[in-house]
């Protein structure tokens, strides 16, 4: 041991002395790089490489000798390990080499050497940090351990930086259950991306190379739910150092089950159920524009619309400002109400109705009234009218608007129908008038000449009018009252019975073929003063006051009896009876006269024989018919007319048909010989419907041929005429001339046509006038147009007609009335009942100068319909009472079939019941013919043809 301590002082003695004639001085490498400074690995345990050095003695003793000498070659590190990185460095550690080390070096083939300290504090393990880095990059290391100038073999290892965060995350769509988000895409290869929710839950995101952007759909969500998310850059499984955090938020269930709870005019109430989950609101849309923002309520009520329109409404739920899809509901709010609702007609039975329409929103009317409910009525329509109504009743109306089914709150509106006044009971007496009211409990008083005189109606509900002027005319008027209204229920008027006469006094006169009589003037107005005297004639003495009268036609030296009683309108005073002793001086003068009047009646009789022998060969048994009629189909008084129209018409009208059935074989046993001749069968349209010899019109002979008298014609009675009318075929082509020769025979100025010359393609009636105003020649007679107008339902002309024979030349009047359907009659009265006034007026309006002619296609249907129209309303007027089954029995004993079919009988006491009311206009359900009872004469028809083939 002391020697080899020895030999090594002495080797370094010489290594020293060597040293100090010539040392080297080592040289520190510049680089890791270097060839001659990179040392290989392990040289610690190879070889050493020897280089000589002089050394000073320790004697001092300068000597030449160098001795060889190993270097020190540090070893490389274990192992590195990244311990953090962002985008531009990552940070690295390892564990300290053991030995002697001066430096670290890092040497990257892609990116900056770094140079890391070896004398670090701490102990165990050496960081370094690489900056300047560029991010999301790979980068390739070799660590070097260094020592002095020597390098370690170096360890490779790579490392790679953080990738960049996403510049921006945006949310593209939202549903129920999803959400989806969009980003720019991070530049570099490799990249992907990392959705971290907030429990945790990761997603890896790989975005397509073909985009500049990416898409991602998140799912499955919850509705209505808020979610915090962060996405990450991901490249090498390195997340990028910052994140991107944002909130992502799903749609909340829509609502369901929106409907209206109410609406009126300007405004609408919702309801809805409500959605699931906290923090939900409610968003409502109207008509695609307006946002109304709404709380945590299920109920909301829009306001300031306009009535009447159409809204387009959308109601959302509403989370974190994220709306759902939206709850469509279309409605409208309620329209406006009519303005001006009012009556404009009023009577017994129906009501009119007008208003004035809304400016908008208006699809139809509904109205309710007392009786009824839900009328609908178009929404064109501005007036209404109620019917089959009570008389005399309170009626509560209201109309609605509606508008798409909505209603409007309702416009109210009450009145009173008429009372039929005429069928009160009314008692009069020669100072007062009483009218029991019956059940009419709406009338509130009464008045008589314009309210001069006021009564109430009493507990009984009678009303009486007393201290009345005896013979006068009072216009009696109902009421009904309240505090709002005051209306006419009905006016009636009536003539106070006239004061009874008294102080009767008689006198002589002409011999006792004559008496006056007088009596003083008592308190009151009569018009007349009838006597009657007993065994002769009434006497009716005209003049207002007249306080005397003169009776003759009495016999010398006789008593008379007699009664007298005043006269005012159709009321009658009490009879007075009294007795007049006639002058007794002219009793041979009266015996001689009496003789001269036996034998003028005797000539008349004569006379009357000779000019009509027909009508003394009617059958006897038609006399008793007649009077068996008049005894069987009493008048019906007009204040009973229109319950007996009302029992006649229960049971459908059954009442009416037993009582037309009794129509049917009326006259039927009488001739009808001319009609019947070979000659005259082709002058008849219809085989069965031909004229009674008795009453038949005779046309003047021509040529001494006997059947040139026929035209299917008969006289018919009218109102105290027994040849008022000729009821007429509609001329054949072989008989107009015969029916213009009828018009000149006659003397007929008016010719009243109620058929069109073709109905339902046939042919109804010949065309008997000229076609234009060229005039036509018809037998002997010229027939001019001189005028013609045109109305909706009729059409008049006036015919100038000239008989060439003579210079005479009369102006005949053409009602044709247009509006009777083929087989049937007018829908409704009112155009009749207009024409028949039109008929009447000119008919009393010309000097009496023959009948009027009456013709339809057969002569008997609507040619009696209109005639017995015309007759009813003439008796109605003048006598107060209807007598249409007594008229119609009449009428088929002057020729067949008249009033051909029930349901014109049942049409004809419609137009009486309409007639009481003139202003009232109801629809009618039509009536139609019986067709079948007649054919037509197609012989007649073919044999015309024949003799006229031009034609």
């Amino acid at each position: 041991m002391g020697l080899f301590q020895l030999l090594l002082c002495i080797c370094v003695v010489r290594v020293g002395c060597e040293s100090s004639t010539s040392v080297a001085t080592p040289n520190k490498p510049t680089s890791p790089t270097s060839p001659t400074s990179r040392i290989p690995s392990g040289t610690t345990d190879s070889a050493p490489t020897i280089t000589t050095e002089t050394m000073k003695s320790v004697t001092t003793t300068p000597t030449t000798t160098i001795l060889p000498m190993t270097t020190y070659i540090p070893a490389d590190v274990d192992n590195v390990t990244v311990t953090g990185q962002n985008e531009t460095s990552v940070t690295l550690l390892w564990k300290k080499v053991e030995g002697r080390v001066t430096d670290y070096i890092l040497n990257s083939t892609n990116g900056p050497n770094t140079t890391c300290p070896a004398n670090q504090t701490n102990t165990t393990n050496v960081t370094c940090t690489v900056s300047s880095l560029t991010p999301g990059t790979k980068y390739e290391f070799t660590l070097f351990t260094v020592f002095g100038n020597v390098n370690s073999k170096g360890r490779p290892f790579s490392a790679v930086t953080a990738p960049i965060n996403v510049a921006n995350v945006s949310v593209t769509e939202q549903n129920e259950t999803s959400v989806t988000l969009l980003w720019n895409k991070v530049t570099g290869e490799g990249i992907s991306y990392q959705l971290q929710f907030s429990n945790g839950t990761i997603v890896t995101i790989v975005g397509s190379d073909t985009q500049i952007t990416v898409t991602y759909t998140v799912s499955p969500l919850e509705a209505g739910s808020k979610y915090n998310l962060t996405l990450f850059t991901v490249f090498e499984n390195i997340r990028s150092s910052g994140s991107t955090n944002f909130l992502a938020i799903t749609r909340p269930l829509s609502v369901a089950d929106v409907k209206v709870t109410g609406q009126n005019e300007s405004s609408i109430t919702l309801q809805w159920n409500t959605v699931n989950g906290s923090g939900i609101t409610y968003n409502l849309q109207v008509n695609n524009g307006t946002h109304i923002i709404i709380t945590s309520e299920t109920t909301y009520t829009i306001s300031n619309l306009t009535a009447g329109e159409k809204y387009n409404l959308t109601v959302f739920a509403v989370f974190e400002n994220v709306r759902s899809f939206g709850k469509e509901l279309s409605t409208v709010t309620a329209p406006r109400n009519v303005v001006n609702f009012h009556e404009t007609n009023r009577n017994i039975t129906s009501v009119t109705l007008s208003w004035t329409r809304p400016e908008n929103g208006v699809t139809s009317y509904m109205l309710n009234f007392t009786d009824k409910q839900n009328t609908i009525i178009d929404g064109t329509q501005m007036s209404y009218t109620v019917s089959h109504l009570q008389a005399g009743k309170r009626y509560d109306f209201i109309l609605f608007t509606v508008f798409e089914d909505i209603k409007s709150s309702g416009k109210h509106f009450f009145t009173v129908t008429r009372i039929f006044c005429p069928g009160l009971t009314w008692v009069v007496t020669n100072s007062s008038i009483k009218a029991e009211l019956f059940s009419y409990d709406t009338v509130a008083y009464g008045t008589v000449n314009n309210e001069n005189h006021t009564v109430r109606p009493e507990k009984d509900r009678t009303l009486t009018f007393t201290n009345l002027n005896p013979g006068s005319t009072y216009d009696v008027t109902l009421w009904f009252n309240n505090t709002t209204v005051k209306l006419e229920l009905c006016k009636h008027n009536e003539i106070v019975v006239p004061p009874d006469l008294k102080d009767l006094t008689c006198n002589y006169l002409s011999g006792g073929y004559a008496f006056s009589l007088s009596w003083d003037a008592p308190k009151g107005l009569w018009t007349s003063v009838q006597v009657n005297v007993t065994g002769k004639s009434t006497n009716t003495i005209e003049g207002k006051h007249v306080k005397n009268a003169e009776i003759t036609g009495v016999q010398p030296a006789q008593t008379y009896h007699m009664t007298l009683a005043s006269i005012s309108g159709h009321r009658r005073s009490n009879a007075v009876s009294f007795s007049c002793q006639t002058d007794p001086r002219g009793v041979i003068s009266g015996s001689v006269m009496a003789v001269v009047l036996l034998c003028i009646l005797v000539c008349l009789a004569f006379v009357i024989w000779r000019r009509k022998p027909t009508m003394f060969s009617r059958p006897k048994s038609m006399f008793m018919e007649s009077k068996l009629a008049k005894d069987k189909y009493k008048p019906i008084p007009l204040g009973k007319f229109p319950d007996h129209y009302q029992r006649m018409s229960a049971d459908m009208n059954r009442g009416f048909s037993e009582e037309y059935e009794d129509f049917l074989n009326v006259g039927k046993e009488q001739t009808q010989r001319a009609a019947e001749l070979e000659e005259n069968r082709s002058k008849n349209r219809f085989s069965n419907v031909l004229p009674y010899d008795w009453c038949r019109v005779k046309l003047m002979m021509l040529n001494h041929d006997p059947s040139s008298d026929y035209i299917n014609a008969n006289y018919m009675p009218g109102y105290g005429n027994s040849r008022q009318y000729i009821a007429a075929q509609g001329p054949l082509p072989n008989t107009v001339n015969d029916f213009w020769r009828m018009i000149w025979e006659q003397r007929v100025n008016g010719v009243v046509m109620v058929t069109n010359c073709i109905e339902g393609g046939k042919a109804k009636c010949e065309q008997y006038w000229p076609l234009d105003y060229t005039p036509c020649l018809y037998g002997d007679l010229l027939v001019t147009v001189s005028s013609e107008k045109r109305e909706t339902s009729w059409t008049l002309r006036e015919f100038v007609v000239k008989n060439r024979n003579v210079s005479e030349e009369r102006l005949v009047k053409h009602f044709h009335f247009t509006a009777w359907p083929d087989h049937g009659v007018p829908d409704g009265t009112q155009a009749l009942i207009q024409f028949r006034g039109l008929v009447r007026h000119y008919i009393e309006d010309q000097p009496y100068t023959g009948p009027t002619v009456v013709h339809c296609s057969a002569g008997v249907g609507r040619t009696g319909t209109i005639i017995t129209l015309d007759v009813i309303l003439q008796q109605l007027e003048r006598e107060r009472v209807v007598g249409i089954a007594a008229f119609v029995h009449k009428l088929r004993l002057s020729r067949p079939l008249m009033v051909q079919t029930e349901p014109q009988y049942i049409f004809l006491h419609q137009c009486i019941m309409d007639s009481l009311e003139p202003e009232e206009k109801m629809p009618q359900e039509p009536l139609y013919e019986n067709t079948d009872m007649i054919y037509v004469n197609a012989t007649a028809l073919r044999e015309f043809q024949t003799a006229n083939p031009k034609i």
